[in-house]
């Protein structure tokens, strides 16, 4: 056994069979693979292996397109057959709704580049006559997936990976990891039989390693364990059936092609064949998370009782749909643990605080996700990034608030919403509410409707509190909600006079030392405010891309308030402390401190704003401390708003005038009904984070996640006027050798009369496609849906004519200048 690696990879299921291959394919040397039992063990040996590429994750997406089409070149590679059946994968739908649902995947689908067909009932019915069909409205069709043998898969990797160099034992377990400075000791344990199970012997060896990979399946809460770590990656219980044969189907199979996997969503299940007869994967309620604590030593290649009651009604669904079934007798029965995570996303990157440490970790689908993970992962390792944006895989989006508990509901939830239909404006309701910030029990008696960020509750909209019985608060829609008409009027009133936003959610980050300056200045690619001003400036990934944003106040000479995304608290904190302590050899002494929680942040914005805050600012002379001599636009002041002291920024990402008042948050309840007292005779409205997006695509204004990502650079999203070229910063002359790949535009929409993009549209030049949005909504200053994303360069300039592909239709777009909405911001600069 190896002692001296570049990369250990610790887990032998198809996750970490892929990424060891494409470590090894990827040029390095010296990797080796450990598994504690046998390879494809785990959940890799009771895995049905479908292959959906249905996702509506634009990453996931092309990890999902990537695998399926990587699996089909092993054969000629490896001379294994990795069992892939190409038969399809046709989804149906009972309702309406679901067709919106499966028309928005399909242009998410086309940004990726993967193919499908659309099928009505009575073509569905033609190709496949034991399917009943009569109350289905249609279905999205993949030809080019089906099915995989996990284990036919896995081994083939494997066999691959041996083939360029890398190096797997099995039966070794891992029992500590030790950072000594450049690499990892990891202390690895024989494992040996004994009584039917493994069990540990004396045998130990200490395993140097550059880089280590943990692909440890349900064992993940012992990896975070002996990292040190929080990980919410915990199985729930998945259980299938397999019926005996169906003499139906083996008639039908006489003359007729294998049926593609089958799922009907609506009623929660997929169906394929196996040998004559049926597999039936329910994805039910009340399905048990298993595991919190850690796997036990004698649980191996092992079940739970199957629990028939809990997949009755998923089992006579089936019946319904394939009548044939009814007579067929159940042969073989499987529960088994599934890794989940609480949005239903694995965890790939970076494990937080550590260096060199990579996790992946909680694959629900984790065959449709093996390939792909491995090609990605393996592209961020060696070169730094890969083509695409892994941010929304991040295992660093979760930050130390969550706990055992919390993860453990929320990937129940999960689960069951496999198949629940994935509106994009919807908000699951486990574990809420959590996080919430003093002024929620206030906000919700005015009718706030809350959606989630990193567990912060924030008011989406605000409803009516009179609302008629009929209307419901939890409906959502892939077209204009129950809430759309809210968020009009709050729009509307940040443009006509004065909204209230509360943004406590944001990231706050105190960087202070005798190094601060020389390091923000290296890190970041604008140029540093002077002392009482404000700078928007992007971190840049080492391949030249966008990092982080941030909002960077200079409170003193060597000492900075950086706000960035609410939902990235924990994956800006680790990141900028790890950057810290790798500079300060060569910058001097940084403090990086994570003040989220101490600061409130309320945006009051809009024509009337300054009117508001004067009626509450205390100062010798009130009439001009907010006007623009004494606070002018991109300044901070300390001021005082009653008895409240704020750290008020004149910002506004809603592009009026406005500010940001940063508050102690422990004031929060006093300020904001000091700040409400003071807006009734000046219409102050509240207003959520709804209208909020809405109104930063009027200005194009970007955000991350969205139109900035590690996939981009700040030239690509058209952001040269934050970048300072006359300096030196990380990435620069990566970003500079890239070039201009793509472009990001503000793009105005003659839509749907019903609908607006949701931002997972595929944009057109004529019959091509040319780019895709990133954000969508509705503009109130121009009357019509409005969006941004990236296109071709040559498709930029203002005044291109584009189409959107929306509802499975092509809508005319017209490409407009940069801030459409006071393009010379002359209303964020008004004086007064």
């Amino acid at each position: 056994m190896k002692t001296d690696v570049k990369a250990l990879v610790v887990g032998g299921g198809a996750i970490g069979a892929s990424i060891a291959y494409h470590l090894a394919r990827a040029g390095w040397s010296e990797v080796m693979l450990l598994e504690r039992d046998e390879l494809t063990s785990g959940s890799t040996w009771h895995a049905a292996g479908l292959l959906p590429l249905f996702n509506m994750s634009y990453a996931v997406s092309h990890i999902h397109d990537y695998s399926v089409k990587f699996y089909k070149t092993l054969e000629e590679e490896t001379g294994l057959n990795a069992g892939f059946y190409v038969v399809g994968n046709l989804r149906m739908a009972q309702t309406d709704e679901r067709m919106d649902e499966y028309r928005l995947y399909a242009s998410t689908a086309e940004t990726v580049g993967i193919h499908y067909e659309w099928l009505t009932p009575a073509e569905i019915k033609e190709r496949w006559p034991l399917v009943r069909t009569e109350d289905l409205k249609g279905a999205i069709f993949h030809p080019e997936d089906g099915y995989i043998n996990p284990a036919d898969v896995t081994q083939a990797m494997a066999k691959g990976a041996r083939q360029r160099g890398v190096t797997i034992e099995r039966r070794w377990q891992v029992d500590g990891y030790a950072w000594a400075g450049d690499h990892w000791e990891v202390t690895c344990t024989k494992m040996v039989e004994k009584g039917g199970n493994l069990v540990p012997s004396e045998e130990q060896v200490v395993v140097k390693a550059e880089h280590v990979v943990t692909a440890t399946g349900n064992h993940a809460q012992r990896t975070a364990r002996l990292l040190g770590i929080k990980m919410p990656a915990i199985p729930v219980e998945h259980q299938y059936i397999v019926t005996e044969p169906d003499p139906a189907l083996v008639e039908w199979r006489k003359s007729n092609p294998e049926h593609p996997v089958l799922r009907d969503a609506d009623a929660k299940w997929y169906v394929r064949e196996e040998r004559g007869g049926w597999i039936l994967g329910p994805y039910e309620r009340n399905a048990p998370a298993r595991f919190e604590y850690g796997v036990p030593d004698s649980f191996r290649a092992d079940l739970f009782p199957l629990d028939l009651e809990r997949i009755e009604e998923e089992y006579m669904s089936m019946i319904h749909r394939i009548p044939s079934s009814e007579e067929v007798g159940l042969k073989d029965d499987y529960n088994g643990p599934i890794c989940y995570t609480p949005d239903g996303n694995p965890l790939v990157g970076p494990a937080p605080g550590l260096r060199n440490m990579w996790l992946a970790e909680g694959f629900s689908f984790g065959i449709t996700a093996a390939g792909g993970t491995g090609k990605y992962l393996a592209d961020v390792m060696v070169h730094g990034e890969a083509e695409i944006d892994m941010a929304s895989l991040d295992p660093r989006r979760y930050g130390d608030w969550m706990t055992t508990e919390y993860a453990a509901r929320k990937n129940e939830e999960a689960y069951e919403h496999v198949y629940i239909l994935h509106h994009p404006d919807e908000e699951r309701p486990a574990c809420r509410p959590l996080r919430t910030a003093p002024a929620y029990d206030r906000m919700k008696a005015r009718g706030a409707q809350f959606g989630q960020v990193n567990g912060w509750e924030r008011p989406n909209y605000f409803g009516p509190l009179d609302a008629p019985e009929d209307f419901d608060h939890e409906a959502r829609s892939f077209r204009r909600g129950g809430w759309w008409q809210y968020a009009v009027e709050e729009a509307k009133a940040i443009r006509e006079g004065v909204g209230l936003i509360d943004a406590s959610a944001f990231t706050k980050h105190l960087v202070r030392g005798p190094g601060a300056t020389a390091f923000l200045d290296w890190l970041t690619c604008n140029r540093l405010p002077k002392v009482g001003r404000i700078n928007l400036t992007y971190a840049l990934t080492e391949a030249g891309t966008t990092r982080t944003e941030y909002t960077i106040v200079r409170l003193a000479e060597d000492e900075y308030y950086l706000v960035s995304a609410g939902a990235w608290t924990a994956y800006d904190g680790d990141w900028l402390r790890q950057a810290a302590e790798e500079g300060r050899d060569r910058f001097g002494w940084i403090d990086v401190h994570d003040v989220t929680t101490q600061w409130g942040v309320f945006a009051v914005a809009g024509p009337k704003s300054r009117d508001l805050l004067r009626e509450v600012v205390k100062d010798a002379d009130p009439a001009s401390v907010l006007g623009n001599k004494r606070f002018p636009w991109l300044s901070m002041r300390t001021i005082e708003l009653g008895m409240c002291p704020v750290r008020a920024i004149r910002v506004a990402y809603t592009g009026e005038l406005g500010w940001e008042l940063h508050h102690p948050i422990e004031m929060q309840n006093y300020l904001f009904d000091l700040l409400e007292g003071a807006g009734e005779t000046h219409g102050l409205k509240l207003v959520g984070a709804r209208a909020q997006n809405w109104l930063r695509q009027e200005k194009s204004y970007r955000a991350f996640g969205h139109e900035l990502g590690r996939d981009a650079t700040p030239l690509e999203a058209d952001l040269p006027r934050f970048v300072d070229l006359s300096k030196d910063f990380r990435g620069k002359a990566a970003m500079e050798a890239t070039g201009i790949r793509s472009k990001c535009v503000t793009v105005l929409i003659d839509g749907p009369e019903d609908a607006d993009p949701w931002g997972r549209e595929a944009l057109y030049a004529g019959e091509e496609r040319v780019g895709r949005l990133t954000s969508g909504g509705y503009s109130v200053a121009f009357g019509k849906s409005i969006g941004m994303g990236y296109v071709r360069p040559e498709q930029a300039a203002p005044g291109t004519k584009l189409k959107v592909k929306m509802l499975d239709g092509l809508w005319d777009a017209e490409v407009q200048p940069d801030s459409p909405y006071d393009p010379e911001n002359a209303r964020i600069r008004a004086d007064g």
